[in-house]
């Protein structure tokens, strides 16, 4: 009798602390500057999507299109800023609580108009803040995410706009994905805003994109998966970021505060990164921010070890295959695959 009582209380505690978990990215900064909520299209409550086959996926379950657009120049810098409750942005309580680890991603779609647009248009994704292993022994759910430097940085997170992008409407959309029950099929939880912006300046990229249903399956690995296991990939959802954008490296999101209050922001260091779909590789040394490059070199790594040609198995999809700190003994890919430069010390089988 009394084990039943205890767990009872410890499930309606789990219950609660999920609830007071929720949260919703509400404001929206511009090169520094709070434009508040005016451009956001508000979430109805701080409850997740939970179906990628739902419309719901595109901009949440919100009120209708905000009062007006933000203006945003091409190349320049908005902040996302995510709170648990309406109004509360205190930096005392954290942005997503209750251990709701996962990645953080942001997307554009051009549109027509962004006060009218229903989130059907291609969605193409600018910035991903994902994984980034703690250390060789620790669970997936001590590593660094995005949403814990979301919680680092006060809510705040820094996007820098593709500076060629073609002037116009877009829905920015703004996730953060939660995968502390996302074991078991259907367990991920989404928490999205659209904002509406309006982009001036450019250029006349206009990328490819994806349609929300239909980017996200719920068996996709960055989506169903044990968090609470040793990780030594994590493969982000969704397509990869378009070259120009931004792959901000999770734990290492700086802190110091800009001048006007903004997000925090990230010190960058050019490292070449892929623009195919990759896995997150656990040794990873990218340091802090990537600016994805239009293109990437393809090249075989040497193997570093003196075992004789052939003697070792193809390297796997996904797997490393080269770098200053490959411990392998082949460089050689699985058939369908080739070893690519992501820097210095990491080449992978894609």
């Amino acid at each position: 009798m009394r084990s039943s009582v205890v767990l009872s209380s410890v499930l309606a505690l789990v219950q609660l602390r999920g609830v007071a978990a929720h949260a919703t990215f509400q404001q929206l900064w511009v090169n520094g500057k709070d434009q508040g909520t005016v451009c956001a299209r508000l979430p109805t409550s701080n409850n997740p999507v939970t179906s990628v086959a739902s419309n719901d996926i595109r901009c949440n379950i919100n009120s209708g299109p905000a009062s007006s657009k933000c203006s945003v120049s091409a190349g320049s810098t908005v902040t996302v800023e995510m709170h648990q409750q309406p109004n509360d942005r205190s930096c005392a309580n954290e942005a997503i609580g209750g251990a709701h680890y996962g990645p953080v991603l942001v997307y554009l779609s051009k549109v027509s108009d962004a006060s009218t647009a229903d989130g059907s248009a291609p969605f193409f994704k600018i910035f991903e803040d994902t994984w980034g292993k703690k250390s060789a022994t620790s669970q997936g759910s001590d590593d660094y995410w995005g949403t814990k430097d979301l919680n680092t940085n006060c809510g705040k997170m820094d996007v820098k706009l593709p500076s060629d992008l073609a002037p116009g409407d877009y829905l920015l959309r703004a996730e953060a994905i939660a995968l502390h029950s996302s074991a078991s099929a259907g367990g991920a939880q989404f928490y999205i805003t659209c904002f509406q912006i309006t982009v001036t300046g450019g250029g006349s990229n206009s990328p490819a994109g994806v349609a929300f249903p239909g980017a996200y399956k719920a068996a996709d690995p960055g989506i169903q998966i044990n968090i609470y296991q040793q990780l030594s990939t994590y493969v982000p959802p969704g397509p990869s970021v378009i070259a120009g954008g931004v792959v901000a490296v999770a734990g290492k999101i700086g802190t110091v505060a800009t001048a006007t209050g903004g997000a925090s922001q990230p010190s960058a260091t050019a490292v070449p990164a892929t623009t195919t779909k990759a896995a997150v590789p656990a040794t990873s040394s990218i340091t802090q921010v990537v600016q994805v490059p239009s293109t990437l070199a393809t090249s075989a790594k040497p193997a570093t070890s003196s075992a004789a040609a052939g003697a070792c198995p193809a390297v796997a999809k996904w797997a490393q295959c080269g770098g200053s700190d490959f411990k392998g003994c082949s460089s050689t890919c699985e058939a369908g695959s080739s070893c690519k430069v992501l820097n210095t010390y990491y080449s992978q089988c894609q």
